[in-house]
Protein backbone atom coordinates (compact mmCIF):
# COMPACT_ATOMS: atom_id res chain seq x y z
CA UNK A 1 0.00 0.00 0.00
CA UNK A 2 2.89 2.29 0.79
CA UNK A 3 4.34 2.01 -2.70
CA UNK A 4 1.01 3.00 -4.31
CA UNK A 5 1.02 6.17 -2.24
CA UNK A 6 4.57 6.93 -3.41
CA UNK A 7 3.65 6.25 -7.07
CA UNK A 8 0.53 8.40 -6.78
CA UNK A 9 2.48 11.24 -5.20
CA UNK A 10 5.11 11.02 -7.94
CA UNK A 11 2.48 11.09 -10.69
CA UNK A 12 0.66 14.02 -9.07
CA UNK A 13 3.90 15.96 -8.63
CA UNK A 14 4.95 15.22 -12.24
CA UNK A 15 1.59 16.41 -13.54
CA UNK A 16 1.75 19.62 -11.50
CA UNK A 17 5.28 20.35 -12.76
CA UNK A 18 4.34 19.69 -16.40
CA UNK A 19 1.18 21.80 -16.15
CA UNK A 20 3.00 24.66 -14.42
CA UNK A 21 5.67 24.66 -17.15
CA UNK A 22 3.01 24.86 -19.87
CA UNK A 23 1.14 27.66 -18.09
CA UNK A 24 4.42 29.51 -17.45
CA UNK A 25 5.32 29.27 -21.11
CA UNK A 26 1.91 30.57 -22.18
CA UNK A 27 2.19 33.55 -19.83
CA UNK A 28 5.86 34.45 -20.30
CA UNK A 29 6.53 33.71 -23.98
CA UNK A 30 7.81 36.39 -26.31
CA UNK A 31 5.07 37.42 -28.71
CA UNK A 32 5.81 39.12 -32.06
CA UNK A 33 4.79 42.76 -32.23
CA UNK A 34 4.74 43.01 -36.02
CA UNK A 35 3.26 40.93 -38.81
CA UNK A 36 5.87 38.50 -40.24
CA UNK A 37 6.99 39.28 -43.80
CA UNK A 38 5.45 37.37 -46.69
CA UNK A 39 8.83 35.83 -47.54
CA UNK A 40 8.77 33.91 -44.28
CA UNK A 41 6.43 31.32 -45.75
CA UNK A 42 8.13 30.98 -49.14
CA UNK A 43 10.49 28.17 -50.08
CA UNK A 44 14.12 29.22 -49.70
CA UNK A 45 16.34 28.38 -52.67
CA UNK A 46 19.46 30.51 -52.26
CA UNK A 47 17.66 33.76 -52.90
CA UNK A 48 16.15 32.57 -56.17
CA UNK A 49 12.43 32.39 -56.83
CA UNK A 50 11.29 28.81 -56.20
CA UNK A 51 10.24 26.66 -59.12
CA UNK A 52 7.30 24.37 -58.41
CA UNK A 53 6.07 23.21 -55.05
CA UNK A 54 8.32 22.17 -52.20
CA UNK A 55 6.29 19.07 -51.31
CA UNK A 56 7.18 16.55 -54.00
CA UNK A 57 7.54 12.79 -53.74
CA UNK A 58 11.00 11.29 -53.91
CA UNK A 59 11.64 7.83 -55.24
CA UNK A 60 12.35 5.32 -52.44
CA UNK A 61 15.75 4.66 -54.03
CA UNK A 62 17.03 7.93 -52.51
CA UNK A 63 16.20 6.65 -49.04
CA UNK A 64 17.91 3.32 -49.75
CA UNK A 65 21.04 5.16 -50.89
CA UNK A 66 20.92 7.23 -47.68
CA UNK A 67 20.64 4.06 -45.59
CA UNK A 68 23.55 2.50 -47.44
CA UNK A 69 25.60 5.63 -46.80
CA UNK A 70 24.83 5.40 -43.08
CA UNK A 71 25.74 1.70 -43.11
CA UNK A 72 29.14 2.26 -44.65
CA UNK A 73 29.73 5.37 -42.53
CA UNK A 74 29.18 3.27 -39.41
CA UNK A 75 31.55 0.69 -40.86
CA UNK A 76 34.24 3.35 -41.13
CA UNK A 77 33.54 4.46 -37.55
CA UNK A 78 34.11 0.87 -36.37
CA UNK A 79 37.25 0.43 -38.41
CA UNK A 80 39.12 3.50 -37.16
CA UNK A 81 39.59 2.44 -33.51
CA UNK A 82 40.36 -1.08 -34.68
CA UNK A 83 43.03 0.17 -37.08
CA UNK A 84 44.62 2.35 -34.39
CA UNK A 85 44.86 -0.60 -31.99
CA UNK A 86 45.62 -3.46 -34.38
CA UNK A 87 49.02 -4.37 -32.91
CA UNK A 88 47.94 -4.97 -29.29
CA UNK A 89 44.76 -6.75 -30.39
CA UNK A 90 46.61 -9.43 -32.31
CA UNK A 91 45.68 -11.86 -35.05
CA UNK A 92 42.20 -12.61 -33.74
CA UNK A 93 41.21 -8.96 -34.26
CA UNK A 94 42.42 -9.16 -37.86
CA UNK A 95 40.28 -12.26 -38.43
CA UNK A 96 37.27 -10.64 -36.74
CA UNK A 97 37.57 -7.54 -38.93
CA UNK A 98 37.82 -9.75 -42.00
CA UNK A 99 34.56 -11.46 -41.00
CA UNK A 100 32.95 -8.07 -40.33
CA UNK A 101 34.02 -6.72 -43.71
CA UNK A 102 32.93 -9.95 -45.41
CA UNK A 103 29.41 -9.61 -43.99
CA UNK A 104 29.25 -5.98 -45.11
CA UNK A 105 30.55 -6.96 -48.54
CA UNK A 106 27.77 -9.54 -48.84
CA UNK A 107 25.24 -6.82 -47.98
CA UNK A 108 26.74 -4.52 -50.58
CA UNK A 109 26.66 -7.26 -53.24
CA UNK A 110 23.02 -7.95 -52.35
CA UNK A 111 22.18 -4.24 -52.71
CA UNK A 112 23.93 -4.08 -56.09
CA UNK A 113 22.13 -7.19 -57.36
CA UNK A 114 18.78 -5.81 -56.24
CA UNK A 115 19.53 -2.56 -58.11
CA UNK A 116 19.30 -0.43 -54.97
CA UNK A 117 22.28 1.73 -55.88
CA UNK A 118 21.86 1.74 -59.65
CA UNK A 119 21.26 5.25 -61.01
CA UNK A 120 18.78 5.56 -63.83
Amino acid sequence: MHEWLAVGTFLLFSGVVALSLLVGYALLRVKPTTKPPDTRYSTYECGEDPEGVAWIRFHPRYYVVALLFVLFDVEAAFMLPWALNIEPLGTIALIDMGIFLGILLLGWVYAVKKGAIKWQ
